[in-house]
């Protein structure tokens, strides 16, 4: 069970979640949407208080099979969602209107944190702040995200914010021990300088880091698999460290890889997917114990960006 005394601050907000979250994304893949309202359960009874979900989410039923999570449990808990900047979304209507739909299809006045999509955009930085301070200012949201920016446009976003005293709380961006860009790109630095969250999306890879089985390299060519064969002999390194330490513990390896990515860092926070209980209480006991500075450090060797 995840104590409050374990919870991680999202930036200087106010709102504190706990160090797990939950990814929603493959909620709304499903048929079994009783499935799903198990997992919620599962999750809030082990601790967990913060689900993540976005509007392009099977276009909106991620949203809504959350919202209905809400209104049958009725468990407070801080939920996150994302607008998506299409470039035909160009003005603060269209915004409000998108904004809008997403507290409908959730059954919530207000978003406790709501990021940018992607800067991908005709619009600016300093614009779509400006759009995200209208609505704290209207009580639709509580706190403002990004997701997948670089360190600069993090900064452009927290100087543009800063005009209406609110600060940037979260960056949502791929990390995991095989994607440790954010440690080379700026952006864990970035998060560390203006305490901001790393909400970090896909921590187990796709499930490349669930797997108690060496990668195998493709029998295709490089040109054709993207450089795979180059990453499998570093993989099958870091694969090995992981099930050696998993064995020892008696834990699974996605266990193991979700403790290195809590321990990393304070201001990071996973958001593993779990479309079952069995799943979902799985990645909750990744808290339950510490990798020793030994295993946090072999790992580390093994999985060095």
């Amino acid at each position: 069970m995840i104590q409050e005394s374990q919870y991680r601050a999202l930036g200087v907000s106010g709102i504190k979640v706990s160090p797990l979250g939950a990814g929603t994304n493959r909620w709304a893949q499903g048929k079994n949407d009783e499935a799903v309202f198990q997992t919620f359960q599962s999750l809030v009874d082990a601790g967990v208080n913060f689900f993540d979900t976005a509007e392009i989410y099977n276009m909106g039923k991620s949203e809504r099979l959350l919202g209905a999570c809400l209104q049958r449990y009725r468990q407070p808990v801080v939920i996150a969602s994302k607008f998506v900047p299409l470039p035909w979304r160009l003005s603060r209507h269209q915004f409000m209107n998108a904004l809008d739909a997403s507290l409908n299809r959730l059954g919530v006045k207000t978003m406790d944190l709501y990021f940018i999509h992607f800067p991908h955009t005709l619009l600016s930085v300093e614009t779509l702040m400006d759009w995200m301070a209208r609505a704290v200012e209207a009580g639709k949201i509580r706190s403002v995200g990004v997701s997948n920016f670089n360190a600069g446009q993090m900064r452009r976003a927290a100087t543009r914010l800063a005009r209406y005293n609110i600060p940037l709380a979260a960056n949502e961006v791929r990390y995991n021990l095989l994607h440790r860009q954010p440690e080379v790109d700026g952006v864990l630095d970035a998060c560390r300088e203006l305490n901001v969250a790393l909400v970090a999306y896909r921590p187990l890879e796709g499930g490349r880091l669930m797997s108690n089985t060496a990668p195998r390299a493709s029998s295709g060519s490089p040109s054709s698999t993207g450089g795979r064969e180059e990453a499998v002999p570093k993989e099958e390194a870091l694969q090995k460290a992981l099930q050696a330490i998993a064995q020892q513990r008696r834990k699974s390896v996605s266990q193991v890889a979700l403790n290195w990515l809590l321990r990393k860092d304070e201001h990071v926070i996973p958001i593993p997917g779990a479309t079952s209980a069995r799943h979902a209480l799985e990645n909750v006991d990744s808290l339950s114990w510490k990798l020793s500075d030994d295993e946090f450090a072999a790992i580390d060797q093994a999985s060095s960006p």
